[in-house]
């Protein structure tokens, strides 16, 4: 099975092997959550920036050149001893395009190890206190009891309901997604 997944996207197997290498480090030293903090707040500076996901993704720049740069950055923000040599490690094996990639697989790790799941929830208008315990209080219910993390995303275009993606599962409950199916259908009949 592995062999299959590795031959439709290659770096999946790649950022796999990375990330147990990290995880199984930082459970040695007793700071998996710390590392997992760390490495989300640089993976969601790469989503932000697009200057920074254009290098971090460029063959174009030397490995020489990825680590000096990637060193400047650590260093600037202040990032810890095991987070910043991973980071500078991967520079340096000129494997930065798999960074993000290695980012999930190790957040995925420290999840399950916590008995975590992730939501992502996008909704068109923020939600309200009320109805963020709610749907994190049914989320987590749907996930058999186990702790959720939910991320909400707010995003206009959905037009209203919500789009849902707790684990493998998705739920598209979205005004627009309905619109698009009645146009289909419509188109269907007339």
């Amino acid at each position: 099975m592995a062999e299959v997944e590795d031959s439709v996207n290659p770096t999946s197997g790649v950022a796999e092997r990375y990330a147990q290498a990290l995880y199984k480090l930082a459970q040695e030293r007793n700071v998996t959550s710390a590392v997992a903090e760390a490495l989300g707040d640089f993976g969601a500076m790469i989503e932000q920036s697009s200057d920074l996901k254009r290098f971090v993704a460029s063959p174009v720049f030397s490995a020489e050149d990825q680590l000096k740069a990637i060193t400047a950055l650590l260093n600037q923000f202040g990032y810890g001893d095991i987070t910043a040599n991973f980071i500078k490690l991967v520079a340096s094996k000129r494997r930065l395009f798999v960074l993000p990639e290695m980012i999930r697989a190790y957040l995925a790790l420290n999840d399950k190890a916590k008995g975590v799941t992730r939501a992502q929830v996008t909704v068109a208008a923020p939600l309200s206190a009320d109805r963020s315990a709610a749907l994190e209080a049914a989320l987590r219910q749907v996930a058999g009891g186990q702790s959720v993390k939910v991320n909400v995303k707010v995003d206009p275009s959905i037009i209203g309901g919500i789009v849902v993606k707790l684990g493998s599962r998705m739920v598209d409950a979205s005004l627009k997604t309905k619109l698009n199916l009645l146009r289909t259908r419509m188109k269907e009949v007339g």
